[in-house]
């Protein structure tokens, strides 16, 4: 079935659109099941269960992060993740930035846009991510950590069943892309991401310039998080 709800989902995105199969709370043995199917872009919400299903499965993974950044957990990750979605402050980014250069290496993030509605999604509001990305001005900022590579933009509609309000909040999220793209960022071919789609709406959100979507339950199902079971019955046990 996930073979099949992959096949599904792919032939609705266009070339230049890459698909991340969110995997939180799932067994590695549906995982395993998408990986044979063919994908290989993973998000995981979840720090120490990123860790462990990166332990037990293919090392040509490419694991994204896509929950809320704490920077106590970043050690859990930090050494093998491919990208980090959501960066919301600059606080995040340069805790991003130090635990990378401890790790010897620079790691992919994408900029989070906060546009939803709701006061419970986070991210820069759009005129203060613009602010932000002002040229070097001395101090650690987006345009100077050395051990951080912005690839992008990443943001989520309201959450609503209005498509007109949630069209308007990935246009909004675009435009925002256009604006770095062809300011701070020019230049840099790097920054090409906008993760913006997941199961529910990913069909607007690639009509509005998604290259990214995160797409979860029309792959796997719905969630369980009263599932802890996530390693296979034979498999070693979780890492500490």
């Amino acid at each position: 079935m996930i073979k099949e709800n992959l096949n599904d989902v792919r032939r609705t995105l266009p070339v230049g659109v890459r698909l991340v199969a969110v995997s939180k709370t799932k067994p590695v043995s549906d995982l395993q099941e998408a990986y044979d199917a063919g994908q290989r872009l993973f998000g995981e919400n979840y720090a120490t269960e990123l860790r462990d299903k990166h332990a037990m499965l293919p090392d040509d993974i490419q694991w994204h992060f896509i929950g809320h950044v704490q920077s106590k957990q970043l050690k859990y990750y930090i050494g093998f993740v491919s990208m980090i979605h959501g960066v919301d402050s600059l606080e995040h980014l340069a805790d991003i930035n130090r635990a990378a250069e401890k790790a010897g290496r620079v790691v992919d993030v994408l900029l989070q846009v906060h546009v939803a509605r709701e006061e419970t999604k986070f991210g820069f509001l759009p005129e203060e991510l613009l602010k932000e990305c002002q040229p070097d001005t001395g101090q650690l900022s987006i345009l100077n950590c050395q051990f951080v590579r912005v690839c992008g933009v990443m943001g989520m509609a309201s959450n609503t069943d209005d498509e007109a309000r949630v069209r308007d909040d990935f246009r909004r999220i675009r435009e925002v892309f256009d604006r770095l793209k062809a300011g701070p960022f020019a230049g840099h071919e790097e920054f090409r991401e906008i993760s913006m789609g997941m199961s529910h709406d990913y069909p607007i959100a690639v009509e509005e310039g998604s290259t990214m979507v995160r797409v979860g339950s029309k792959i796997f199902g719905a969630r369980n998080y009263g599932n802890n079971t996530l390693l296979r019955p034979d498999g070693p046990p979780p890492l500490t």
